[in-house]
């Protein structure tokens, strides 16, 4: 067996394991949901805490579509539409001798769609008066206290009249006539659970509406959150709106809230299959038929038309929606593996459960008819919270472990560029420190080793002690010009010039040339926080440079050294430097050399590259003829200072 066989069998093997651990994952899941559907129906087969048995009336005669027999409730009516001649049941009850000190009530645990209760040819209740019991699918219950004037010991009767209006089929449960206080905690129990806690639910339904439809404004590229907000909504209008007795102008509006069931459905399965990742298509319109056909015949038709209708369009649409969502969401939570789809999943089979039940009860395949398919519906809604709540959770640490890593990456990264500045900084050092060096070496070999050198050989011709002394002296001024160029000015240029003042004084002196120190503008020249020494020696040697040009070759009488701060054209300023003789001047060539003297243009060539390595303009004018008035015109050094100099003593061309 090569190779390639021996990938291509363990390959098998991997599909077949990953086939086998899907197959487990989805009998355990089915397993799971089948105990919650037992469940369920073994608590919805289970009764609820009644009075007590002996004040219950279950013997009655019937009177229905004219024809009167005895009936034992709970009753199951063949009508669907009984106003105008409602069934009537008729029985006994008694009331035993000395009870008249405690008020009595009737107590009807459930009954569809209304009641009239007369005891003693006395009418103690009517559900119509309250619109909001009405509803087909709520299982309100009533209670009546019976006025002691109604009542005697003995024998009473009771007579109930069943109004029915469908769409479905009438039907009245047992009732109880006694003692107020021993009937009362079953009323405010089943108040509690199918009155008071849809209510509650409903409210829950509204928020979780807001959030979700908050959610959805904040993240469009998210859909299903707009698409469950817009169901939330219609669930809260079919909940809290109430059934029209009449023809009013809300009427019709009401019925289609009320019976937009199918929408609310249409809804709720579109946002279970984009919380899956199915993609909206095209078709998906047609989950919405059903609900717009029942909303047009609420608009345009009568309310016996949508209480028909509802029957073959919303009852069959819920139970699609609701086998659709169980499949989708099963899919989903096998696929995904997330806490949201498995707990969507368990409450779809919760809803899918009790609607059977439901619809089991209608056709009066069930003992007794208590709907929960609407308030097994907040069983959803816990799970949608449960499954945002667990979300917002997961995002929040993931959240906070991103930021943990994204602390830990920061401080490597700070400790890597603190290891890093600082290596760039000994660097940095080091080569400031070569530059440095190197530039001393430089300077103390063009200025000083020259100064020695001659101060050697004139020593050693024996010349004489007069010329010893002077480049002695020579030496020792550019010695001190070296060590001046050392001191920290803080870029202050205006230091430097000064100790150069005294020093260029002290050289026209035995000359006998006057020099004449002009500082133009107030502020001399600009700091320049990026001034270094080997800027400093570069100008200072230019301008020495200038001046010994004029005391040789000029035969100047007055040096005028002129200093001011210039506007440049870009609008920063410049500090200019103009060192100017009324000498006789000398001619310079049009490559702004002097002409004749190779000595001269050597001392030219030299200025013009101190200016270019401080990034400085340096402009020359010389005049060698005589005026009209016969005086010499002489020569002028204008210096331009940059705005910023240079880093690098390399900068010159």
């Amino acid at each position: 067996m090569n190779d390639h066989d021996e990938d291509a069998t363990a390959e098998q093997l991997s599909d077949r394991e990953r086939r086998r651990l899907q197959t487990s994952r989805l009998v355990q899941y089915l397993l799971l949901q089948a105990v919650i559907a037992g469940a369920c129906v073994l608590a919805l087969l289970q009764s609820l805490p009644g009075p007590p048995a002996q004040y219950q009336v279950t013997a009655f005669n019937l009177t229905e579509a004219g024809v009167e027999r005895a009936v034992t409730l709970p009753y199951f009516s063949p009508l669907r539409n009984a106003m105008n001649d409602p069934p009537r049941f008729t029985g006994q009850f008694v009331r035993p001798a000395g009870e008249a000190a405690r008020a009595w009530s009737v107590f009807l645990p459930r009954f569809t769609n209304g009641v009239e209760v007369t005891v003693n040819d006395v009418v103690i209740l009517d559900s119509r008066r309250d619109p909001a019991a009405n509803r087909p699918d709520r299982n309100t219950p009533a209670i009546a206290v019976i006025p002691a004037s109604v009542l005697r010991d003995g024998d009473n009767t009771i007579s109930i009249r069943l109004f029915i209006w469908g769409p479905i089929t009438g039907f009245l449960d047992r009732i109880w006539v006694g003692p107020d206080q021993l009937l009362r905690p079953s009323y405010d129990l089943r108040t509690l659970i199918f009155v008071t806690l849809p209510v509650v639910f409903s409210s829950w339904q509204a928020i979780l509406a807001v959030i979700l439809g908050i959610m959805w404004v904040m993240r469009r590229h998210e859909p299903a959150y707009g698409v469950l907000a817009a169901a939330m909504a219609v669930g809260v209008g079919q909940a809290f709106l109430q059934t029209p007795m009449d023809e009013t102008p809300f009427s019709k509006l009401n019925v289609v809230l009320i019976s937009s069931a199918p929408i609310e459905s249409a809804l709720v399965l579109t946002f279970a299959l984009l919380f899956s990742g199915w993609k909206w298509q095209r078709y998906g319109w047609i989950l919405f038929i059903p609900g717009v056909l029942l909303a047009l015949a609420g608009l345009f038709g009568n309310q016996a038309t949508v209480r028909a209708l509802f029957l073959v369009l919303a009852v069959p649409m819920v139970g699609f929606s609701l086998v659709v969502m169980a499949v989708v969401t099963a899919r989903s939570a096998l696929k995904r593996q997330n806490v949201a789809g498995f707990l969507l999943g368990c409450a779809v089979t919760i809803m899918l459960t009790c609607w059977v039940v439901d619809l089991l009860s209608v056709f009066q395949m069930m003992p007794n008819r208590i709907f929960t398919a609407r308030l097994s519906y907040s069983v959803m809604l816990v799970a949608i919270g449960a499954g945002l709540t667990w979300r917002f959770a997961r995002a929040l640490n993931q959240v906070d472990g991103f930021a943990g890593r994204l602390v830990s990456q920061v401080r490597e990264a700070e400790e890597k560029l603190k290891a890093s500045f600082a290596r760039e900084e000994e660097r940095a050092r080091a080569a400031a420190l070569a530059r440095e060096r190197t530039r001393l070496m430089r300077d103390l070999h063009d200025g000083l080793g020259g100064q020695l050198v001659s101060i050697v050989a004139l020593s050693e011709r024996g010349n004489g002690s007069a010329g010893i002394g002077d480049a002695a002296r020579a030496a020792l001024k550019d010695l001190r010009l070296v060590i001046d160029s050392m001191d920290d000015i803080g870029g202050d240029l205006m230091l430097a010039l000064g100790s150069w003042r005294e020093r260029a004084m002290a050289q026209l002196r035995p000359h006998d040339i006057a020099l004449d120190w002009r500082a133009v503008t107030a502020q001399g020249l600009p700091v320049h926080p990026e001034l270094r020494p080997w800027h400093v020696i570069q100008i200072v040697r230019l301008l020495d440079e200038a001046l010994t040009n004029a005391v040789k070759h000029a035969n100047a009488r007055r040096i005028t050294v002129r200093i001011e701060t210039l506007a440049g054209a870009d609008g920063f300023d410049r500090g200019c430097i103009t060192v100017e003789d009324d000498g006789k001047g000398f001619e310079i060539t049009s490559e702004g050399a002097a002409a004749g003297a190779i000595k001269a243009a050597r001392g030219l060539r030299n200025m013009r590259s101190r200016a270019a390595r401080c990034g400085a303009e340096l402009e020359l004018s010389s005049c060698a003829q005589q005026t009209s008035q016969g005086t010499h015109q002489g020569t002028r050094v204008k210096l331009t200072l940059p705005h910023r100099f240079p880093d690098s003593d390399g900068a010159a061309g």
